[in-house]
């Protein structure tokens, strides 16, 4: 039996049967967990620092654009763009949770608000794919979320142990950690030819902000101008089939 068939009556085993179907997931989540941590003791991250973000941010292509940010002297610590930068790569969430209304019933907007500090792309998928199936709950995508914070949360601390065996993280290709990252996650945001326009712009918009601007801000520019171009051309996409 699939395992976006009907889900039995009780939350427990609805939980359960979320948290099996994202297996998989966490096991990726594990993979690039342990390197984020290993790359945030060398970014000079605490371990406290480490418990903070992970366990309250639990976004991982986040905390990744936020450690390529991140700087070992508090002062100088460029918050505002972390912030923003953090608040663009997050953008997305705030469609993919309006998916998951029908889930919860009227006058419960704040369990749901909540319940979506453990929303991830995966078990996100995973649910509204079983909520096509006549299937989907709150427990099921609970479960999913649960395992992926769970994964992630300890992978970043056992990464973060590891730090201290690895002095030179380039000697371990562990640099490319970020940019493999971004291509994983831009792979699986590809929808087809239209996404290429707006890709290449943010891109070529990073890399004169790299050129012309010091510091980090050609993430925040090549976020900003990509989004602003993909947000053009959907709109003249629907003028036009209007």
């Amino acid at each position: 039996m699939s395992q976006f068939a009907a889900l039995a009556d009780s939350p427990r085993e609805q939980f359960l049967a979320g948290a099996r179907a994202c297996l998989p997931v966490a096991i990726s989540v594990a993979a690039y967990g342990l390197v984020w941590g290993v790359l945030a003791r060398g970014a000079g991250l605490s371990l406290l620092e480490v418990l903070m973000m992970s366990g309250l941010v639990f976004a991982g292509a986040a905390q990744f654009v936020a450690l390529d940010l991140w700087t070992a002297t508090p002062a100088s610590l460029p918050i505002g763009p972390l912030v923003l930068a953090a608040f663009i790569v997050n953008l997305r969430y705030l469609l993919l949770t309006a998916t998951l209304r029908p889930l919860y019933r009227d006058g419960q907007l704040l369990r749901g608000a909540l319940g979506m500090y453990l929303v991830t792309d995966e078990n996100w998928a995973m649910t509204v794919a079983a909520m096509a199936r006549g299937g989907g709950s709150v427990a099921f995508l609970m479960g999913g979320g649960v395992l992926a914070w769970i994964s992630w949360m300890s992978t970043n601390v056992i990464g973060y142990g590891l730090g201290s065996a690895i002095d030179d993280p380039t000697r371990w290709g562990l640099d490319f950690a970020f940019t493999a990252t971004f291509l994983a996650l831009l792979l699986g945001m590809w929808k087809g030819k239209a996404d290429l326009v707006p890709w290449l712009v943010a891109a070529l918009a990073a890399i004169a902000t790299a050129h012309f601007v010091e510091g980090n801000w050609h993430i925040l520019v090549g976020g900003i101008v990509g989004s602003v171009a993909g947000a053009i051309l959907e709109v003249r996409k629907r003028v036009h089939l209007a």
